[in-house]
């Protein structure tokens, strides 16, 4: 009975370790393949540079090309439509961003549910926009343009480039918790909005900081408040909005999710060398240039916070009765 008994044991323990092994050897043969990094923005933007920068990383560290592919449109919907139907196999990624939370609830009919039907994998970046208005605007802090909005209703006209983006949202967001009134005019990307903003058609404009940083640094535009919830070394000056209005705080965040059925191995492999090139001094300077600030969490946390931002726009969208155009 002891040697019976011994023999049993033997074949339990031998089966435990069998799916930890079976991970083990997915993780350590992943990727065997070129790996597909889709991006729902158009190439040369700051999502484009990020998803480059840490495609470039990923390819370095794990012997493989990440190729970045982008498919712009419906608002980095078929981006994303595309990489949910794609088999689960850790091949087709995707650049997940703010506008993922948005249009959850911004767009009625989607061909697929963003938390349903993707797995977190890593963050990368949370970027502050900025509540920037020409030298001229006769306001000089966030709490002196809220004092004007309010003595002035209706009459600030409000730059974003697009329905749902983090400019709007963040204007959206801004409206809603001071309870000022100011007109939305979206253009369809930074460059016109900007350029209507210097020339005096609009007011002002909750611009990302890559696009705008080189205005307030010149004196052309005055920054009155960064939206993150701290203020950024880009622009250390610059208080936080959330300094002012307390709770307030939006980041243009970026980060990477797969198909839902992903192999854990293969999502906790990308995730430790994701983040490993986060914490690389040299990626750390060139998240610098942009603006950007490191987004290192792991797969749960990530998790989290998806689920944390379309719960948390929904209830802007539904407030400010936004529509897709």
């Amino acid at each position: 009975m002891t040697l019976l008994r011994r023999q049993f044991l033997h074949l339990l323990v031998g089966a435990a370790a069998v799916p930890g092994a079976a991970r083990l050897a997915v993780a350590q043969s992943y990727p065997a393949r070129p790996v597909r990094l889709i991006v729902g923005f158009a190439a040369g933007g700051a999502p484009d540079i990020l998803a480059r920068l840490v495609g470039q990383w990923l390819s370095d560290r794990l012997g493989q090309t990440f190729v970045v592919e982008n498919r712009p449109g419906a608002g980095s919907n078929l981006a994303t439509e595309d990489v949910v139907k794609s088999p689960a196999d850790g091949y087709t990624l995707l650049l997940a961003s703010f506008a993922n939370a948005v249009n959850a609830t911004l767009y009625r009919q989607l061909n697929y549910d963003f938390l349903h039907d993707t797995a977190p994998v890593a963050g990368i970046s949370r970027d502050p926009d900025v509540l920037v208005v020409t030298p001229s605007f006769p306001a000089d802090s966030v709490a002196g343009f809220i004092a004007y909005a309010k003595a002035n209703p209706g009459r600030i006209n409000m730059a974003s480039p697009g329905v749902g983006s983090s400019p709007h949202m963040a204007g959206e967001l801004f409206k809603f918790m001071t309870g000022i009134d100011m007109a939305h005019v979206p253009y369809r990307s930074s460059a016109p909005a900007l350029t209507d903003l210097l020339g005096g058609q609009v007011q002002v404009y909750f611009a990302p900081i890559s696009a705008c940083i080189t205005y307030v640094k010149a004196g052309k535009l005055k920054a009155l408040g960064v939206t993150t919830a701290s203020r950024s070394a880009a622009l250390p000056d610059v208080p936080a909005i959330g300094e002012t209005v307390p709770g307030y705080e939006v980041s243009a965040w970026y980060g990477i999710v797969a198909p839902t059925a992903t192999s854990a191995a293969i999502v906790t492999t990308l995730n430790e060398q994701i983040n490993a090139g986060l914490a690389d001094a040299a990626m750390k300077a060139r998240f610098a240039d942009l603006g950007s600030s490191a987004f290192a969490v792991s797969p749960a946390e990530f998790g989290n916070f998806l689920a944390a931002e379309t719960e948390k726009w929904a209830k802007i969208v539904k407030f400010a009765g936004i529509t897709a155009e």
